[in-house]
Protein backbone atom coordinates (compact mmCIF):
# COMPACT_ATOMS: atom_id res chain seq x y z
CA UNK A 1 0.00 0.00 0.00
CA UNK A 2 1.54 3.62 -0.51
CA UNK A 3 2.28 5.05 2.18
CA UNK A 4 -0.45 7.32 3.52
CA UNK A 5 -2.65 5.66 1.93
CA UNK A 6 -4.87 4.04 4.53
CA UNK A 7 -5.91 7.72 5.79
CA UNK A 8 -7.42 8.57 2.50
CA UNK A 9 -9.95 6.64 3.11
CA UNK A 10 -12.50 8.97 5.43
CA UNK A 11 -12.69 7.82 9.03
CA UNK A 12 -15.13 5.77 10.53
CA UNK A 13 -14.45 5.31 14.57
CA UNK A 14 -13.51 8.53 17.07
CA UNK A 15 -10.54 6.36 17.45
CA UNK A 16 -9.63 6.40 13.72
CA UNK A 17 -10.18 10.41 13.11
CA UNK A 18 -8.02 11.06 15.69
CA UNK A 19 -4.83 9.24 14.88
CA UNK A 20 -5.70 9.82 10.53
CA UNK A 21 -5.86 14.00 11.86
CA UNK A 22 -2.83 13.50 13.56
CA UNK A 23 -1.01 11.63 11.14
CA UNK A 24 -1.65 13.38 7.82
CA UNK A 25 -3.45 17.15 6.66
CA UNK A 26 -6.46 15.64 4.92
CA UNK A 27 -9.07 18.28 5.23
CA UNK A 28 -11.17 15.48 5.74
CA UNK A 29 -9.42 14.29 8.65
CA UNK A 30 -9.91 17.47 9.82
CA UNK A 31 -13.09 17.98 9.30
CA UNK A 32 -14.16 14.99 11.24
CA UNK A 33 -12.02 15.82 14.21
CA UNK A 34 -14.03 19.23 14.68
CA UNK A 35 -17.10 18.00 14.44
CA UNK A 36 -15.92 15.09 17.11
CA UNK A 37 -14.76 18.34 19.00
CA UNK A 38 -18.07 19.80 18.32
CA UNK A 39 -20.18 16.69 19.89
CA UNK A 40 -18.30 16.30 22.84
CA UNK A 41 -17.75 20.10 24.10
CA UNK A 42 -20.70 19.90 26.83
CA UNK A 43 -19.29 16.71 28.58
CA UNK A 44 -16.01 18.17 28.98
CA UNK A 45 -17.00 21.82 29.96
CA UNK A 46 -19.47 20.20 32.29
CA UNK A 47 -16.89 18.94 33.75
CA UNK A 48 -14.43 21.36 33.89
CA UNK A 49 -17.56 23.75 36.02
CA UNK A 50 -17.97 21.17 38.33
CA UNK A 51 -14.20 21.04 38.89
CA UNK A 52 -14.66 24.09 40.07
CA UNK A 53 -13.41 26.84 37.46
CA UNK A 54 -15.72 29.87 36.65
CA UNK A 55 -18.14 29.95 33.82
CA UNK A 56 -15.79 32.25 31.68
CA UNK A 57 -12.14 30.49 32.96
CA UNK A 58 -14.02 26.99 31.50
CA UNK A 59 -15.09 28.28 28.37
CA UNK A 60 -11.58 29.57 27.49
CA UNK A 61 -9.74 25.90 28.95
CA UNK A 62 -12.20 24.11 27.28
CA UNK A 63 -11.94 25.93 24.44
CA UNK A 64 -8.05 25.96 24.04
CA UNK A 65 -8.15 22.22 24.87
CA UNK A 66 -9.75 21.28 22.14
CA UNK A 67 -7.31 23.81 19.95
CA UNK A 68 -4.62 22.03 21.30
CA UNK A 69 -6.30 18.72 20.88
CA UNK A 70 -6.51 19.61 17.21
CA UNK A 71 -2.73 19.80 17.29
CA UNK A 72 -1.12 17.60 15.51
CA UNK A 73 2.01 17.63 18.13
CA UNK A 74 -0.54 16.81 20.78
CA UNK A 75 -2.44 13.82 18.78
CA UNK A 76 0.86 11.90 18.74
CA UNK A 77 0.57 10.82 22.29
CA UNK A 78 -3.10 9.46 21.09
CA UNK A 79 -3.07 5.49 21.87
CA UNK A 80 -6.22 3.21 20.90
CA UNK A 81 -4.54 0.17 22.50
CA UNK A 82 -5.08 2.23 25.75
CA UNK A 83 -8.88 1.64 25.41
CA UNK A 84 -11.80 4.04 25.41
CA UNK A 85 -12.08 7.49 23.44
CA UNK A 86 -14.10 8.72 26.31
CA UNK A 87 -10.78 7.72 28.76
CA UNK A 88 -8.71 9.26 26.72
CA UNK A 89 -10.55 12.71 26.25
CA UNK A 90 -11.09 13.07 29.98
CA UNK A 91 -7.50 11.99 30.61
CA UNK A 92 -6.16 14.36 28.30
CA UNK A 93 -8.03 16.89 29.68
CA UNK A 94 -6.94 16.20 33.11
CA UNK A 95 -3.58 16.77 32.29
CA UNK A 96 -4.35 19.79 30.56
CA UNK A 97 -5.80 21.51 33.54
CA UNK A 98 -2.78 20.24 36.21
CA UNK A 99 0.35 21.39 34.09
CA UNK A 100 -0.84 23.77 31.11
CA UNK A 101 -4.09 26.09 32.45
CA UNK A 102 -2.73 28.54 34.03
CA UNK A 103 -0.51 29.48 30.33
CA UNK A 104 -3.29 28.87 28.61
CA UNK A 105 -5.47 31.51 30.65
CA UNK A 106 -2.96 34.29 29.78
CA UNK A 107 -3.26 33.40 26.25
CA UNK A 108 -6.34 34.99 24.11
CA UNK A 109 -9.44 32.52 23.94
CA UNK A 110 -8.68 29.67 21.57
CA UNK A 111 -5.02 30.84 20.58
CA UNK A 112 -6.49 32.74 17.77
CA UNK A 113 -7.08 29.44 16.21
CA UNK A 114 -10.63 28.19 17.43
CA UNK A 115 -12.18 25.14 15.92
CA UNK A 116 -15.76 26.20 14.06
CA UNK A 117 -18.91 27.15 15.97
CA UNK A 118 -17.70 25.50 19.24
CA UNK A 119 -18.89 28.70 21.55
CA UNK A 120 -22.38 28.30 19.29
CA UNK A 121 -23.86 26.04 21.80
CA UNK A 122 -25.31 27.24 25.09
CA UNK A 123 -22.83 25.65 27.52
CA UNK A 124 -23.13 27.56 30.76
CA UNK A 125 -26.79 27.85 30.30
CA UNK A 126 -27.17 24.12 30.18
CA UNK A 127 -24.72 23.60 32.68
CA UNK A 128 -27.45 25.79 34.97
CA UNK A 129 -29.54 23.18 34.36
CA UNK A 130 -27.73 20.62 35.78
CA UNK A 131 -28.45 19.10 39.30
CA UNK A 132 -26.60 20.82 41.92
CA UNK A 133 -25.10 18.30 44.12
CA UNK A 134 -24.91 14.49 44.07
CA UNK A 135 -22.52 14.20 41.01
CA UNK A 136 -18.51 14.61 40.93
CA UNK A 137 -17.16 16.27 38.14
CA UNK A 138 -16.23 12.65 36.91
CA UNK A 139 -20.10 11.20 36.93
CA UNK A 140 -21.06 14.85 35.29
CA UNK A 141 -18.96 13.77 32.46
CA UNK A 142 -20.10 10.35 32.10
CA UNK A 143 -23.50 11.19 32.28
CA UNK A 144 -23.22 13.94 29.58
CA UNK A 145 -21.23 11.29 27.48
CA UNK A 146 -23.72 8.85 27.48
CA UNK A 147 -26.80 11.44 27.21
CA UNK A 148 -24.61 12.49 23.93
CA UNK A 149 -23.72 9.28 22.42
CA UNK A 150 -28.11 8.83 22.66
CA UNK A 151 -28.53 12.00 21.17
CA UNK A 152 -26.08 11.44 18.24
CA UNK A 153 -27.97 7.53 17.58
CA UNK A 154 -31.34 9.13 17.52
CA UNK A 155 -30.72 11.94 15.04
CA UNK A 156 -29.12 9.13 12.60
CA UNK A 157 -32.29 6.93 13.18
CA UNK A 158 -34.25 10.34 12.20
CA UNK A 159 -32.08 10.76 8.96
CA UNK A 160 -32.59 7.65 8.03
CA UNK A 161 -35.96 7.90 8.64
CA UNK A 162 -36.52 11.53 6.41
CA UNK A 163 -34.52 9.42 3.16
CA UNK A 164 -36.95 6.33 3.57
CA UNK A 165 -39.79 9.01 3.59
CA UNK A 166 -41.05 8.22 6.84
CA UNK A 167 -40.00 11.49 9.20
CA UNK A 168 -43.92 12.05 9.74
CA UNK A 169 -43.82 8.74 11.18
CA UNK A 170 -40.64 9.05 13.86
CA UNK A 171 -41.43 12.71 15.13
CA UNK A 172 -44.68 10.85 16.10
CA UNK A 173 -43.01 7.97 18.03
CA UNK A 174 -40.09 9.20 18.51
CA UNK A 175 -40.55 9.25 22.64
CA UNK A 176 -41.78 5.81 22.47
CA UNK A 177 -38.59 4.63 21.46
CA UNK A 178 -36.42 6.60 23.99
CA UNK A 179 -38.60 5.03 26.87
CA UNK A 180 -40.08 9.03 27.00
CA UNK A 181 -43.88 9.45 26.80
CA UNK A 182 -44.42 9.52 23.10
CA UNK A 183 -46.89 11.69 21.32
CA UNK A 184 -50.31 10.30 21.88
CA UNK A 185 -50.77 6.61 21.87
CA UNK A 186 -50.62 4.32 19.28
CA UNK A 187 -54.51 4.35 18.56
CA UNK A 188 -53.83 8.35 18.17
CA UNK A 189 -50.31 7.92 15.82
CA UNK A 190 -52.27 5.31 14.00
CA UNK A 191 -55.14 7.96 13.08
CA UNK A 192 -52.97 10.87 12.59
CA UNK A 193 -50.94 8.85 9.87
CA UNK A 194 -53.88 6.53 8.81
CA UNK A 195 -52.21 3.55 9.67
CA UNK A 196 -53.23 0.56 11.86
CA UNK A 197 -52.69 0.39 15.34
CA UNK A 198 -50.97 -2.85 14.52
CA UNK A 199 -48.54 -1.80 11.64
CA UNK A 200 -47.72 1.28 14.33
CA UNK A 201 -46.28 -0.73 16.46
CA UNK A 202 -44.76 -3.03 14.29
CA UNK A 203 -42.79 -0.05 12.78
CA UNK A 204 -42.06 1.55 16.40
CA UNK A 205 -40.65 -2.25 17.80
CA UNK A 206 -38.47 -1.92 14.12
CA UNK A 207 -37.55 1.60 15.06
CA UNK A 208 -36.57 0.67 18.33
CA UNK A 209 -34.50 -2.58 17.06
CA UNK A 210 -32.88 0.17 14.82
CA UNK A 211 -32.04 2.51 17.45
CA UNK A 212 -30.16 0.22 19.56
CA UNK A 213 -28.21 -1.06 16.49
CA UNK A 214 -27.14 2.81 15.87
CA UNK A 215 -25.93 2.84 19.89
CA UNK A 216 -24.05 -0.02 19.80
CA UNK A 217 -22.74 1.31 16.61
CA UNK A 218 -22.02 4.54 18.63
CA UNK A 219 -20.25 2.89 21.52
CA UNK A 220 -18.11 0.64 18.94
CA UNK A 221 -16.81 3.57 17.49
CA UNK A 222 -15.79 4.75 21.51
CA UNK A 223 -13.41 1.94 22.28
CA UNK A 224 -10.51 0.07 21.63
CA UNK A 225 -11.99 -3.10 19.99
CA UNK A 226 -14.88 -4.75 19.78
CA UNK A 227 -14.27 -7.11 23.08
CA UNK A 228 -15.34 -3.58 24.76
CA UNK A 229 -18.41 -2.81 23.20
CA UNK A 230 -20.87 -4.57 25.55
CA UNK A 231 -18.94 -3.42 29.14
CA UNK A 232 -19.01 0.21 27.58
CA UNK A 233 -22.35 -0.08 26.80
CA UNK A 234 -23.20 -1.45 30.06
CA UNK A 235 -20.78 1.35 31.95
CA UNK A 236 -22.56 4.22 29.82
CA UNK A 237 -26.58 3.18 30.46
CA UNK A 238 -25.29 2.62 34.74
CA UNK A 239 -24.12 6.48 34.17
CA UNK A 240 -27.53 7.79 33.18
CA UNK A 241 -29.39 6.30 36.14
Amino acid sequence: MEPGARFRVFPTTHWSVVLAAGDTKSPQAREALEKLCRAYWYPLYAYVRRKGYHAEDSQDLTQEFFVRLLARNFLSVADRSKGRFRSFLLGSLEHFLAREWTKAHAKKRGGGQRPRSLDELDAEGRYLREPAHGLTPESLFDRRWATTLLETAMNKLREECIDARKGDLFERVKGHLSGEKGEGSYAEVAGALQMSEGAIKVAVHRLRRRYGELIRAEVAQTVGGPEEVEEELLYLLNALR
